[in-house]
């Protein structure tokens, strides 16, 4: 199967294309424009293309490999940013987006996987939050995602496409950058390798569903084989609270572990856990990392390279 990976020589991308690269039935092509990714992420011998998912040259890419499968990880991934600049927001993962699948289209590629986010939800207090819930995003982010999953229903039942959804939960791991939604994790590990005092926002209660960026690859890899048009959360189904995830912190830096509290910040969602009964309905995937391991994994990891 010849694979696109748009995105990635970034976070999440390098661990998918770690998976795929040990599996020759996958002849995998990168489209990345580096502005997050690196270079070093793309495994060697694996082709990377450096280009921008809203350029019209990506045409020529799909016209000459004759992709079975793209897997579209590129994106804008802070929160942030997308209040400050809604229309790059917009741009990047609406326009890129539409880019990417006139030429799945035009160059029949018959399936499309896509990263989408729990953003989607909002504030929801119906935890787990399931697939079927109604959707209501609090930023422009989630805007863009919620859209793009209109979109790319309307591709599949327009043109056939098939297509998975995939909604993250808050991904962590190796490799991780400091922004996009899973960025508690880094931003925990650049304090304490700094030997920074670590704020939390209110009284530490506050969880999130914390899935490991493996975990998330395996999903990606077995979502290759879906059919139709799915929509499927990838999770562990846990909440933990922040609390829980500074004492996963306590055991690999527990010398430089201090923690100051402040006054919890208007908009912040006090509750997050996606439920994953679909992902292991439809895929056959259940994540296995233990939040433990897997700190001790992207602490070293961030230690190690020395950010």
């Amino acid at each position: 199967m010849k694979l696109l990976v748009t995105g990635g020589a970034g976070f999440i991308g390098s661990h998918l294309l770690e998976l795929l690269n040990s599996d020759k039935n996958y002849e995998v092509v990168v489209l990345d424009n580096l502005s997050s990714g690196f270079r070093e992420n793309v495994p060697q011998g694996m082709r990377l293309v450096v280009a921008d998912i809203r350029s019209q040259e990506i045409e020529a890419l799909f016209q000459k490999e004759n992709f079975d499968a793209v897997v579209h990880l590129a994106a804008q991934t802070m929160v942030p940013y997308s209040i400050e600049h809604p229309d790059e927001d917009c741009e990047i993962n609406l326009a890129g987006l539409i880019n990417v699948l006139e030429n799945c289209r035009k160059y029949r590629v018959k399936t499309v996987l896509f990263a989408s986010s729990a953003a989607v939800y909002g504030n929801n207090e119906n935890v787990p939050l399931h697939e079927d819930l109604a959707l209501m995003p609090m930023s422009f982010y989630g805007i863009t995602k919620m859209t793009s999953e209109h979109y790319l229903r309307v591709y599949h039942e327009l043109y056939g496409i098939n297509t998975v959804v995939f909604r993250f939960a808050n991904v962590y791991g190796e490799r991780q950058g400091e922004g996009g939604e899973g960025g508690v994790v880094s931003i925990f590990c650049k304090l304490l390798a700094a030997g920074k005092a670590v704020t939390v926002y209110g009284n530490g209660e506050q969880t999130r569903d914390f899935v490991y960026a493996g975990d998330v690859a395996a999903a990606i890899k077995a979502g290759l084989a879906a059919r139709g048009y799915q929509t499927i959360n990838v999770s562990t189904e846990h909440e933990t609270s922040v609390n829980q995830l500074l004492g996963a912190f306590a055991e690999v830096a527990a010398d430089k572990l201090e923690v100051r509290y402040a006054e919890t910040r208007q908009g912040d969602i006090f509750r997050s856990a996606l439920s994953n009964a679909r992902l292991k309905e439809i895929l056959a995937v259940t994540p296995q990392m233990q939040l433990k391991e897997g700190i001790q994994k992207t602490y070293h990891d961030y230690v190690k390279r020395g950010k």
